[in-house]
């Protein structure tokens, strides 16, 4: 395999820097959905944690690495989810965290962060003008900007989910990966490749947000003007270059699927698994629903990427009251 920015080694040793609350999430078959999927299904718990999605992995290791650095602060523009982690990472180390999101984003995720300490700056925009502002707070104080996908370590975080899926027996013989700026696809999808490269590595996008899926079908980074899509974890419009020529090493495909498959993917999951999580972590099973025969006999994992969810809009989509506050 080509080299990506990524390092096995380092992806072994950030497994004793993170927290190992965020370590060893549950990993098991679930059958009750596998009559309406046509496959084999397991699932990789990442919402039994304290920030309920994958994250706290990536930010434990660049608040560890600003810590040892005597790194005061650092600030990031977040959907909600790293902004959750880092705010969490920080507070143990005694960094100053600042928070750049979109008013518009979920609720529940904008007030954790505030509960966990960090400072929050709201944009009247998307992630894409919290990006920006990110930056320019972080010129301005001269801090740390931490960008989730750009960073490594966030995907090396990432990665440790990898060494976790490939540890395991049976073997798989699909991952499917939530993709949005990339550090999941190509943190599990450079050690998967390396260590079980016969296993397919698929990465699923919206519709709604399809940047970084055209720019990996295109080989070029390719930027839409705006996004729509519940999936609000995953809906940037400006995919970093680097993180595309990573993917691009070690995703075997990138495919797009429907709201309504998202929904229905969510469903599912509190229907047959009892799993409350946020649109972006039914990706993977949106896109079994919506390609039954591709997938048909094959042991598929899917990431459960992340838990946080607006009560009033699961209700809505899911037709259900989330089991959690």
């Amino acid at each position: 395999m080509q080299e990506t920015r990524l390092d096995t080694a380092r992806i072994r040793a950030a497994r004793r820097v993170i927290d190992p609350i965020f370590l060893d999430t549950p990993l098991y078959r679930c059958e009750a959905m596998e009559p309406g999927l046509g496959c084999a299904v397991s699932v990789k718990l990442e919402t039994a944690n304290p920030v309920r999605s994958f994250k706290g992995r990536g930010t434990e290791l660049v608040a560890g690495l600003l810590a040892g650095q005597g790194s005061p602060a650092a600030v990031c523009a977040s959907a909600g989810n790293l902004g959750q982690a880092l705010a969490w990472s920080g507070r143990g180390r005694g960094l100053d965290v600042t928070v750049v999101a979109s008013r518009f984003a979920t609720t529940a995720k904008l007030d954790r962060i505030r509960a966990l300490g960090a400072r929050l700056e709201l944009v009247d925009g998307d992630h894409e003008m919290a990006r920006d502002r990110a930056a320019a707070i972080a010129r301005h104080e001269g801090i740390r900007l931490v960008e989730d996908s750009l960073d490594i370590e966030t995907c090396e975080g990432a990665a440790t989910i990898g060494l976790e899926l490939v540890g395991t027996r049976p073997t798989f013989d699909t991952v499917l990966i939530a993709l949005g700026g990339g550090a999941l696809a190509t943190g599990v999808g450079h050690v998967v490749k390396a260590c079980a490269p016969d296993v397919e590595v698929i990465c699923v996008q919206p519709l709604g947000a399809p940047a970084m899926t055209h720019s990996w079908h295109r080989r070029h980074v390719v930027t839409t003007d705006s996004t729509n899509t519940i999936a609000d974890g995953v809906a940037g419009r400006r995919p970093i270059a680097a993180v595309l020529d990573d993917l691009l090493l070690v995703a075997d495909d990138a495919v797009l699927v429907r709201e309504e498959s998202i929904i229905a993917g969510m469903r599912m999951l509190f229907t047959h698994a009892g799993l409350v999580v946020e649109p972006s972590a039914a990706l993977g099973i949106a896109a079994l629903l919506e390609d039954r025969d591709r997938f048909a006999g094959r042991h598929v994992a899917t990431i459960v990427c992340g838990g946080n969810v607006d009560v009033d809009a699961y209700r809505r989509w899911v037709g259900a009251t989330p089991l959690h506050g």
